[in-house]
């Protein structure tokens, strides 16, 4: 069991793990608000927090990933108003296809995946306790969370309270003792289909609230690891952090993990701002395997540019690992393997640099290719793949593409030149009835099965 440090948003620092009780960890990440589908930049803290998961497994650590699904928040009654679907049914809509879009890239799933309209009562019962300890108040049906009445408020953020926007405008400004006091609870208004009893009137909860509450209720509190994507670090963390405390006395988290954003043309990858490649299309477009070789490729911490350029080297790098699997024998590994093992497993305990892990992957299919095929046992590089849900890339079989789908693809790739997309999308339609899909990648057109 390897000792694993992490970078920590709350200190600044790189810091180790240390489980409240030896070799158990608690993860808790922050999963889609789902009122569309979730995109690339969606998926990048659900690869990570899974990855991280199977990398503790593999250490010896018995872990439990708590994931959840955001389906109480303004934006899906904005959407669903927009699109005249009860929200309810957005959300349940949006949530299925969350599921089956993340159970595409091959890694699981997290331990619990609770939901937020599922977490009602627990929400209430946290919120009394706000109140009851002096750092929320009731007004006119709403319920406010006391900001100055935590005097270490802003230390996750590292931001002064008059430099804070809690994001939510006007609303509520007039009941608020201080502009930067947050709702914990909201007063159901004209045009929401959807509310709850509470001791303060119909309503709906905050959205930071929710996470607190599902977080100690899947999890506890002082919990190992809480994390999600930079962009929640203020203001939902810093909310989340100083809520838990408040009703507790206690900390939410020991460590604080904050994954970079993904980017389109140096812009944060934002179903809001428009600029979103759905994850659903990227995986139809590029495979899973691509997927994630591009995601191990950044660093966690570090923001990436989601473009051709990275994906096709991804790609590229995928294609070296099937190519190397051919020339492997089944069986044990050649003495120069464990070193290089090891120093893929050290990687990932130094902040989880899968960079530098998959500098030791492509280390090891070079010696792998230097040795005669057949020599070279493949159970270390196996079980380095398996850890990043690569594996697969070992295991697949050449493909028996029938004469009538060549045909179907050549045809395709006609109507593309063409700029004739219906058909295309036709004739790729007619490819996956026949049992195959098609990746566009740097050396052209190639069918996979579907």
């Amino acid at each position: 069991m390897r000792d694993v440090t992490l970078q920590d948003t709350l200190t600044g620092e790189l810091r180790p793990l240390e489980p409240a009780r030896p070799g158990r960890v608690r993860i808790y990440a922050c999963g889609p608000t789902v009122y569309g589908r979730v995109h690339v930049g969606n998926a990048r803290p659900f690869v990570v927090f899974s990855w991280l998961t199977r990398f503790l497994r593999h250490e010896g650590y018995e872990v439990r990933l708590v994931s959840n699904i955001t389906d109480i928040n303004d934006k899906i009654y904005a959407a669903a108003a927009a699109a005249g679907t009860p929200s309810g049914e957005l959300a349940e809509r949006m949530t299925a296809h969350y599921v089956a879009d993340t159970d595409r890239l091959g890694l699981g799933r997290p331990d619990a995946e609770p939901l937020a309209s599922e977490s009602v009562g627990g929400i209430i019962a946290m919120i009394e306790r706000l109140i009851a300890t002096g750092h929320a108040y009731a007004a006119e049906g709403d319920v406010y969370f006391s900001v100055r009445s935590d005097e270490r408020y802003g230390e996750l953020s590292h931001r002064r309270l008059e430099e804070m926007d809690q994001g939510e405008g006007g609303e509520g400004l007039h009941l608020k003792r201080d502009p930067a006091d947050f709702a914990l609870w909201k007063a159901h208004k004209p045009g929401e289909d959807t509310s709850w009893p509470s001791p303060w009137g119909p309503g709906r909860p905050g959205w930071h609230i929710e996470c607190s509450a599902m977080a100690e209720e899947t999890l506890g509190i002082d919990i190992e690891i809480h994390g999600g994507g930079s962009d929640l670090v203020f203001p939902h963390h810093e909310n989340e952090l100083a809520q838990t405390r408040g009703a507790t006395g206690q900390p939410l988290a020991r460590l604080w993990v904050h994954v970079g954003m993904i980017r389109m043309d140096a812009e944060k990858m934002s179903k809001s701002v428009g600029n979103t490649f759905a994850l659903g299309e990227a995986l139809e477009r590029h495979g899973s395997a691509t997927l994630l070789m591009y995601f191990a490729q950044g660093h966690w911490r570090q923001p990436m540019e989601y473009d051709e350029s990275r994906l096709g080297e991804a790609a590229a790098f995928c294609e070296r690992i099937r190519e190397a699997g051919r020339r492997l024998a089944e069986g044990e590994s050649p003495a120069w393997s464990g070193p290089v093992r090891e120093r893929f497993l050290d990687a990932l305990a130094a902040d989880f640099s899968t960079p530098q892990a998959l500098a030791q992957v492509a280390d090891w299919i070079r010696r792998a290719n230097g040795e005669p095929a057949g020599s070279v046992g493949r159970a270390d590089l196996a079980e380095m793949l398996d850890i990043l849900g690569l594996r697969g890339l070992l295991e697949a079989e050449e493909l028996a593409v029938p004469a009538e789908a060549r045909a179907l693809l050549s045809a395709r790739d006609q109507a593309r030149a063409a700029r004739d997309w219906t058909e295309a999308d036709r004739l790729r339609d007619e490819l996956r009835a026949l049992g195959f899909e098609v990746r566009d990648g740097p050396a052209g057109p190639e069918l996979r099965p579907a």
